[in-house]
């Protein structure tokens, strides 16, 4: 992986940066994502943003040898607050969890304005930041999966807008997603026939033990969550 060539999971992200963009990368890594963004005509300029030393001089350098030090700027803060309000237009977060992502979004609440679209790429807990996304006033309008190196991964693309709008079914669409819902690859069906066995497993192992209440009420919340999923994947 370089700033030509990124994962695929890095490229299904860029795929959704608009052209012309300014983009601030969060938790940028080695900058690959808005090196290549730039390289490829995406976008006219980028923050790449990273809280940790290591990473960020890996950044650095990274934008230096491409010779982008006058297109991307590299930061170092934590979250959005590399950002000041209205510096961007997008923003990309890849490679956290769920819960990681929405804090960030949160803590950064007011750097969002201006921005018109986010791609968020969390490696779990995708349903933490559907639900954060439809709270906030962000519409979902995209979503991919993909499985890579053995990994699935699930890319969410929002824009302002009624944050109730892609949902038919909320419950079981904010846990599975409701453009993945429709499409139903094979690589969604993979994750969700996982997920089933492995809750059926920890059910049946609660079941075997003695029954403590937060046994029981841990084996209740698995049981609506199988016939959640079972439902919806018919």
């Amino acid at each position: 992986m370089n700033e030509f060539h990124l994962s695929k999971r890095l490229e299904t992200v860029a795929s959704f940066i608009p052209r012309g963009a300014a983009l601030a990368d969060i938790g940028s890594d080695h900058a690959y994502l808005p090196c290549y963004a730039y390289l490829h005509g995406y976008i006219t300029r980028a923050i790449a943003g990273e809280v940790a030393d290591g990473p960020l001089r890996s950044a650095k350098q990274q934008v230096e040898k491409a010779g982008l030090s006058h297109v991307i700027s590299v930061r170092k803060g934590d979250g959005l607050a590399v950002l000041s309000p209205g510096e961007v237009d997008c923003i990309t977060i890849a490679g956290m969890g769920g819960t990681l992502i929405t804090n960030i979004l949160e803590a950064g609440k007011d750097k969002l304005s201006g921005v018109q679209r986010l791609i968020l790429q969390p490696n779990v807990g995708a349903d933490v930041v559907r639900k954060w996304l439809m709270n906030n006033g962000w519409e979902l309008i995209a979503e991919r999966i993909l499985k890579e190196d053995g990994k699935i991964y699930e890319v969410l693309v929002a824009e302002k807008g009624d944050g109730k709008k892609p949902y038919a079914n909320i419950e079981a669409e904010l846990l599975l997603g409701p453009f993945l819902l429709k499409e139903k690859n094979d690589v969604f069906l993979e994750k969700w026939n996982n997920e089933l066995a492995h809750w059926k497993q920890i059910v049946r192992q609660l079941t075997e033990k003695a029954e403590t209440e937060s046994a029981a009420a841990k084996k209740r919340e698995l049981e609506e969550k199988i016939k959640l999923v079972e439902e919806a994947l018919q």
